[in-house]
């Protein structure tokens, strides 16, 4: 198996996407969210990704988290469409290193990795469902729904895939078996949380260790799309269970009001989103990002904290 993290450790990922194009002007109504801008605003894409990599992110994470085939065919889209967006968001990150490589004239070894985004079925339904899971639906149902975007995200060559924000075990099993008949690709796995000892269905931190924590093609193991004070009790729990890398990307703090559809400073850290990565470095952390409404300048301020 390849090693894809051959840099001294802790590596940084990037911060959001969708909120960042937000705060760029970008209209994410509507159900494909970010994934409509592959089409419409591609370049503001590139932008995001290039700044984050001015920021010091080690590893970029695709626009396709939204990106399912389902949706896009349910907006109007046609497969073939579907297919060169999820193959498109790809591309843009990659075009994004290659401008940034030849800027700041890294050598191609230093190269940042592009991680291809595979968001869960939740984010499909658009109704919070990846905080809650609890799908109903059968194994071979969450199969049908995830294959193609990987199967076309793969196409393009990402240097592994990150199945992230899952809530349930079954989802994360189903994914994993996916991957087996990808025997070449790496991955890591990201999960919500309801509380510190459980994932958002319930399921105990313990089992996500038992079912994926030794796994050849899992490169790294942990928890995203959460308050950021929750970080370092989450992965002080899962550690003893998981041989892999432990992988942390948080929200900035704020939280979505769903009444008022605004943010609000629920959990904000006083000190900044850079004040915390030293006692998730201490729990165990190895891969270090930041999740919604975290911007470029978060992505630096972790950066000067970690090194």
């Amino acid at each position: 198996m390849k090693r894809l993290f051959n840099r001294s450790l802790p590596l940084l990922l990037d911060g959001a996407l969708a909120t960042e194009l937000e705060h760029r002007g970008a209209d994410l109504s509507g159900g494909l969210w970010s994934a409509r801008i592959l089409q419409e605003q591609p370049e503001l894409i590139r932008s995001v990704h290039l700044d984050y990599f001015r920021a010091g992110a080690d590893v970029a994470i695709t626009a396709s988290y939204q990106a399912a085939r389902a949706g896009f065919l349910k907006a109007g889209y046609t497969e073939k469409q579907a297919k060169e967006l999820v193959q498109r968001s790809v591309e843009l990150a990659q075009e994004a290193r290659a401008a940034y490589l030849e800027e700041s004239g890294l050598p191609e070894g230093t190269a940042p990795l592009i991680a291809g985004s595979v968001g869960p079925y939740g984010a499909y339904l658009a109704d919070g469902s990846e905080y809650r899971g609890h799908y109903g639906l059968t194994d071979e149902a969450l199969r049908d729904f995830h294959l193609p975007r990987i199967e076309w995200l793969l196409a393009a060559a990402p240097d592994l895939l990150a199945f992230e924000t899952l809530p349930s075990l079954q989802e994360a099993e189903v994914l994993l078996r996916l991957l087996e008949t990808f025997p070449d690709v790496q991955a890591w796995f990201s999960f919500t949380a309801k509380d510190t000892a459980h994932i958002s269905e319930g399921q105990p931190i313990s089992a996500v260790g038992q079912l994926l924590g030794t796994h050849p093609q899992v490169v790294a193991l942990g928890f995203n799309c959460m308050p950021p004070h929750l970080g370092t009790a989450l992965l002080s729990n899962l550690k003893p269970h998981a041989s892999k890398l432990l992988i942390i990307y948080p929200n900035s703090g704020e939280g979505w009001d769903a009444e008022r559809q605004c943010w609000l400073p629920a959990y904000r850290v006083p000190q900044g989103f850079g004040a915390l990565p030293k006692a998730w470095l201490a729990a165990g952390a190895g891969l270090i990002g930041g999740c919604c409404r975290t911007r470029p300048e978060d992505i630096r301020a972790l950066r000067e904290k970690i090194y």
